[in-house]
């Protein structure tokens, strides 16, 4: 590719920047703490005021009720982070059923937050209200008013529009009504992509980078280093395979790591334009101005094409993510595909410095701007979260140089040292499998949201993998240890101290799957093909691991709601679980929701009718406790009864699929993309697939969502209980519409014991 000009010529003059260049963003919200993240240009003292609002309403502002100072975090010289959690001011705390409002003061700036996003240059508006400050609602006591909010998959050059943009709708429709806006939103992973960016992506972030930390990151190399600087976008895919050993572009898939990210500042930079327009440039240079060629100049194209939709409604999500408490979870882009995947993907990449330090960076952006507004205790001063921002900072501030301070950061991140001899990674046991060591300080990603009534538990199924020591590498591992398991999952289940109606439980990779996805993964573990598959990022691909988190469920809780993403397709399943010596019996639904943006052919195509042919079926399964074993019964053939025989089970469990409902058209209305004016060709080719493919009637399919879509959750707690998941999408046939297809799926099990 031609060499750009500099993205930094494109960006904004930093005077011109509002004070304010991402956020707020709410994060973590508790009766007696509500934590909010930012980003600045410049550092400043912060004061975080929750007040209340007249009838509760949210119309009009009244006294504050919790309120803290906090210093924010230099990680360059035009760049300031900053999560402050307000605290109650002497005994007052948040209740359900009010809208409460919040505002932010900057003392060295003098300004307040209605201030401090706007400049002359820039406007901006993330209030529904006239008074202009966000505002939010506690979830209510009433499981019925909940409103839960969840999505995966948000990839800027995706397939699609963006549907986040739809959660801005969901709040203006209620934003007075405390019982009926949306209360929490789940971001299940893959907030950012590490690898496959788009060209223009990274070029733009590479502009950002320079824009905000002034200096260039000395990438190590297996001998001597590099500048990040120095490796201009559409051209990494040969340094990231042999260098960093990452896996993205095995198997034919080369473009899916040409513009991987690698430093600090490009991660950085991936997060801050993903939830704010701020930084986003006026125009981008057309690929006429750049010299490429013709197959270049369409990849520009295209690209181009697709993030300028990804930006047309951040504004939106902007307005959206501060009205909204919002709760994350790690998956594998967020550092790069398939990250930890298996035993093979940690041994070739973290032994290779550039690929070690790629994993660093993603993961010290990840603890900065995710999980610090997940839990910001574990953040306060004293701890592992606030001694990991002071040593980011120190590197940082010193333009990389302070590698010392730079290698003390993997112990707050869980990071593993790596042999002297062989430079592979170090392990250490944890049963009868393998995990990646990791120091006593390291900050844990999973964590739990309490509400009055539910409870939501937030499993981080990435860096807590269980691999098998004596099999081959490539072999799929527990997605939990047998440790990971008694910390993330049996520790929180066995709190019995508050009544819960509704257990959630967030797994960022399915617990079932489409039965061609199995069959296809099954298939190419037997050649070997797991890369770039996502081979082994299903439960049911480790048995052992598989039954461990079912019966840890079902032994625990009577219902049980997961919600997932990772797949690219939205759908609901039901699994009845019965126990043969209790004869009690436990209900799991999976919820998934997916892709924010990120549609492809594939699932636009189970998206429809034409899935209906081949419908997924009712599956039962027999197991038994002590040897962690489970048998799919098979039907019997029509010409004779099945004769295989069975030992006496300890459970059972079947699986359905819900079918979808049909869609409802809402009345929002998206912003009309601009289009040069079509020929007399494109308009019959438009009307054709119109007619063949874009019609309605093909588009409302039976079983999933494969468009990008975001879902809302729901529950009817009277009468028969019952979880409802609407989701939302854009319909081809008209591209300014949303629609919302719904699944209603049952709590409880009708089916008489005797038919078991």
């Amino acid at each position: 590719m031609a060499k750009l000009n500099p993205a930094i010529q494109f960006l904004p003059e930093l005077e011109q920047l509002p004070l304010i260049i991402t956020g707020p963003i709410l994060r973590h919200v508790q009766t007696n703490a509500v934590t909010v993240w930012l980003a600045l240009k410049q550092p400043d003292t912060v004061t975080l005021r929750v007040l209340t609002t007249e009838e509760g309403n949210g119309s009009k502002l009244e006294t504050p009720i919790l309120e803290s100072q906090q210093q924010t975090i230099s990680l360059g010289k035009n760049l300031h982070v900053l999560a402050i959690t307000a605290l109650p001011l002497l005994d007052s705390v948040l209740i359900p059923g009010q809208v409460y409002a919040y505002d932010l003061y900057f003392h060295q700036a003098n300004f307040n937050l209605v201030q401090a996003i706007n400049s002359q240059a820039n406007s901006s508006r993330i209030s529904y209200f006239a008074h202009q400050l966000p505002t939010f609602s506690l979830p209510p006591q009433d499981l019925s008013q909940l409103r839960i909010v969840h999505g995966s998959c948000r990839k800027p050059h995706g397939g699609g529009k963006d549907s986040l943009s739809c959660l801005d709708s969901l709040i203006q429709d209620a934003a007075s009504l405390p019982n009926q806006r949306p209360h929490q939103l789940f971001m299940t992973g893959d907030q950012i992509y590490g690898d496959d960016v788009a060209d223009p992506m990274l070029w733009l972030c590479q502009g950002i980078s320079q824009l905000l930390f002034g200096w260039s990151e000395e990438l190590p190399l297996e001998s001597g280093s590099i500048l990040n600087d120095e490796l201009p976008p559409g051209q990494r895919t040969e340094i990231a395979r042999i260098e960093a050993g990452m896996t993205a572009m095995l198997r034919g898939k080369e473009d899916k790591a040409k513009s991987h990210l690698f430093s600090f500042g490009e991660y950085a930079a991936a997060y801050l334009i993903a939830w704010s327009p701020v930084l986003i440039p006026s125009s981008l240079p057309d690929s006429a101005s750049l010299g490429l060629s013709r197959k270049q100049a369409k990849v520009w194209r295209s690209e181009i094409e697709g993030i300028e939709s990804f930006w047309r409604d951040l504004d939106l999500v902007r307005r959206a993510l501060a009205n909204i408490a919002v709760y994350t979870i790690c998956d594998d882009h967020d550092v790069s595909d398939d990250w930890y995947l298996n035993r093979e993907w940690c041994d070739r990449v973290l032994s290779k410095p550039l690929g070690k330090r790629t994993v660093q960076n993603a993961l010290l952006t990840y603890a900065l701007f995710q999980a610090w507004g997940n839990t910001p205790h574990y953040f306060t001063p004293g701890t592992s979260g606030d001694k990991l921002l002071q040593l980011a900072s120190q590197w940082l501030v010193s333009a990389g140089q302070d590698l010392e301070a730079k290698a003390k950061c993997d112990r707050y991140l869980g990071l593993p040292s790596n042999d002297p001899r062989s430079k592979l990674p170090q392990y250490q046991s944890d049963q009868d499998v393998l995990i990646l060591a990791r120091e006593r300080e390291a900050i844990p990603w999973h964590y739990t949201v309490m509400g009055t009534s539910h409870e939501v538990i937030v499993l981080d199924t990435r860096t807590w993998r269980g691999y098998p020591p004596e099999k081959s590498k490539l072999e799929p591992p527990m997605l939990l240890s047998p440790f990971a398991f008694k910390q993330q999952l049996q520790k929180p289940l066995a709190d019995q101290s508050r009544q819960i109606e509704a257990t959630i439980v967030v797994l960022p990779t399915n617990l079932v799957a489409l039965g061609i996805i199995d069959r296809i993964q099954q298939y190419e573990l037997s050649r070997k093909h797991v890369f770039s598959n996502d081979v082994g990022d299903s439960w049911n691909f480790h048995e052992t691991a598989f039954v461990t988190l079912l019966l840890n469920l079902c032994q625990a809780r009577d219902r049980v709601i997961i919600l997932s993403g990772d797949i690219h397709y939205s759908c609901a399943v039901r699994i009845v679980h019965w126990n043969y010596h209790t004869q009690e019996t436990s209900i799991l639904v999976q919820l998934t929701s997916s892709a924010i943006k990120n549609s492809e052919l594939a699932t636009r195509v189970v998206h429809t009718r034409l899935k209906s042919l081949l419908p997924e079926p009712t599956q039962r399964w027999l197991g038994w406790n002590k040897s962690c074993k489970q048998i799919k019964l098979l039907k019997p053939k029509w010409w004779g009864k099945q004769s295989q025989q069975y030992p006496y089970p300890d459970w059972q469990y079947r699986i359905e699929w819900i079918k979808r409902q049909p869609y409802q058209t809402m009345p929002w209305r998206a912003r009309k993309i601009t289009k040069a004016p079509p020929t007399l060709g494109q308009r019959i080719w438009n009307s054709i697939v119109t007619l063949l493919w874009r019609n309605p009637w093909l588009q409302d399919g039976t079983e999933v969502v494969g468009r990008n879509n975001l879902s809302l959750v729901r529950f009817n707690w009277s009468g028969t209980k019952k979880v409802i998941q609407e989701t939302y999408w854009h319909p081809p046939w008209q591209e300014t519409a949303t629609v919302k297809s719904s699944y209603e799926v049952l709590l409880e099990d009708r089916i008489k014991r005797q038919d078991r």
